[in-house]
This record gives C-alpha cells, structure tokens and sequence, in this order.
C-alpha cells in the first residue's frame, strides 16, 4: 500500500511540507490545473510538479485526474481531437514517471451534493446529499437555481441546458460505446509507457435528471473491464462513491477486483446511509455505514500494492477551506488507514 494524498498545487492552502508530516506518506495525487479540459499539459508544467513534488521528499506517480472532454463523452465527431491530445497527455505523464491516472466518465456533473457545510453532530462540517433537495433543481427548467455544489461553473446556464439535453438523448448504450471507443484508443498508449488508468466510479452512483451514468455497481464494473481486458484498464475503488448505495457490497468488490489485480487506486473515506440520500463523515468505521477494516483485509488479503489516499475528510477544529479538502481531517485518515494496513499485516 502506498499511501498518497491529494494536493491542489501551488494555490493549494495545504502545503507539500504539512503533507510530507503525515507519518508513511508516500506520494502526492495532482494535476495541471489551469488548462483547458481536452487540451494538452505543457511538458514545462508537467516538470515543474515533478520537481516541486520530489523536491519535498514526496513521489510523483499518481495524477487526478485528466479531464475527458464532453465530445469524447458524447460522441461526437470533434472527439478524435481531445482523444489524441489525452493520448498525448498520457504519453507525457509517463514519461514524467507517473505511473497511475485517476479520471472519470460523468455525463456533464462530476461530483454532486447538496451542501458542503451540513453540521455533524460533534460540531464539524461535512458534504451531504439529500434526494429532495436534488428534487427541487431541474436544469431543464428556466427557473431553476442551478445551484448544486459539483456543478460545472463553467456552463452559463443555457450552456448547461444545451449539453443536459444532448445527454438525455442518449441511451446508456450509447455512453457505454463512447466509452469503449475512448478505452480502445488510450489503453495501448497507456500500456506502451506503462502507465495504468483507473477509473473512478459515478459519485453519487445512480442516475441524476435523467442522465446515464454506468460506473455504478459491480455488474457495470464488470462489463467496463472486459471492454478492453488489459491489465491497464482499471479501476479506482472509491468507497465512498460505491458505499452510498446499499446495493454495493464494497468489501466484496474490493477482494474480487484487487485479486483481479485490477484496483490501481483506492479512495477511503465513510459515509453514513440515510432513507433520502448520505452524510460524508469520518473515517472510522463506527462513525459510518463502511466497514472500513474489512475493506483494508479484503484489499491487502487478495494482493492489492497500489495507491490509497484519504478521501473527503470534514471540516473540524475550524480550519476552513476547499470542502472536504482540508488537511486536519484528511490526516486523520491517513493515520487511521495507516493503522488498518498494520493491523491486517499483522493479524
């Protein structure tokens, strides 16, 4: 297991230094973040992070994520275009020694939720997503706020419109063969620099106004492996993402795809199930639904080596900041995952 974590670069309030701290911190998860989706990271840039990263004691191998484009997504003709230049980015990234790219395949909204600060009972802030006020938004509707947290700012609202109704004309199908036409084209170059793509699941993992979205469970986790069944071609096991759903066995998939050896990347983080949707809490497995040792036993017993970061973390002993970002909590994890990964070798 190595133990990574995320870092938003240079404008990030958290420091590689506070990150270098954490005790058995391996590696940093980041990314070039000021260019455009579909267009292709300068070597320059690329450098610099590597330099900046290993400079404070700290590997670069993990990057989170490369943006796929919403053409690739929908298929349109304008996509053999952003696949070269992610082709590219791949190329780049691994000759830079980056060894594991985290990216997703989300019809227009990555992450969704419906507030940021909702207070916990112990008095921190956590991300929540309750159904009714999902129920509340429509971006279909001219009256609608367009206000969940997640969203795409860089749509205007009739943008969003626009890209929300092309999707609605699409089938699953249809998604489920954009993608395999994308896996087909980066998947070689990947395997050629040896770089392994995993990808992370739906968050949350069900349907959202109607979209398709098919990272979702264990069968649709499945059929995505087997479109192209390379070694490459992988997963990020995000807890998190998979455990909002009670239809996911998490510690299940854990053991079957880690002994598949098809888990590159973990995401660990805790979520509590409620009747109309879930809170992010903390990691420990008594504060969630997650049965966080079980899931660490599941991955170290069927071989897992790759990468884990702590996820989303709450906002506590008032830090403030990105949300779900913030360095004390996510420390926290990090030690609490550092001590289930002894404790299942040691067991």
């Amino acid at each position: 297991m190595k133990l990574s974590f995320r870092w938003y670069g240079q404008d990030d309030k958290i420091t590689l230094e506070n990150i270098r701290q954490i005790p058995g911190m391996y590696s940093v998860v980041t990314a070039v973040y000021d260019v455009p989706v579909g267009e292709v990271w300068s070597r320059e840039s690329i450098a610099a992070l590597k330099k900046q990263t290993e400079d404070a004691g700290l590997a670069f191998e993990v990057i989170e994520s490369v943006p796929v484009h919403e053409d690739i997504k929908l298929g349109k003709p304008t996509r053999e275009r952003y696949i070269e230049n992610y082709c590219e980015n791949i190329r780049r990234l691994g000759e830079a020694g980056v060894k594991c790219i985290c990216y997703n395949f989300m019809p227009v909204f990555d992450w969704t939720r419906t507030q940021l600060d909702h207070v916990l009972a112990d008095g921190s802030t956590s991300l929540v997503y309750y159904q009714e006020q999902v129920d509340k938004v429509n971006p279909l509707n001219s009256d609608s706020d367009l206000t969940l947290p997640g969203w795409d700012a860089s749509y205007t609202r009739d943008e969003l419109r626009a890209v929300v109704a092309e999707y609605n004309a699409m089938t699953a199908d249809d998604l489920w063969n954009n993608l395999q036409y994308f896996l087909e084209k980066i998947i070689p170059v990947a395997a050629a620099y040896d770089v392994n793509m995993a990808i992370h699941e739906d968050d949350p993992c069900w349907s959202i106004f109607g979209l398709p979205r098919i990272i979702t469970d264990e069968q649709n986790l499945d059929k995505f492996l087997k479109l192209v069944d390379d070694p490459h071609n992988g997963l990020t096991l995000c807890t998190g993402s998979l455990g909002c759903s009670a239809k996911n066995d998490v510690v299940k998939m854990a053991a079957k795809y880690a002994k598949m050896g098809r888990i590159h990347f973990v995401h660990m983080r805790n979520i509590k199930i409620l009747p109309n949707g879930f809170e992010e809490r903390g990691h420990l497995s008594a504060d969630g639904s997650l049965d966080m040792y079980a899931i660490t036993k599941a991955l170290h017993d069927n071989g897992f080596d790759g990468y884990v970061r702590p996820d989303h973390g709450r906002m506590i002993w008032g830090e403030t900041g990105r949300p779900g970002y913030g360095l004390f909590d996510r420390a926290l994890g990090a030690a609490y995952i550092n001590g289930l990964w002894e404790a299942v070798e040691k067991a």
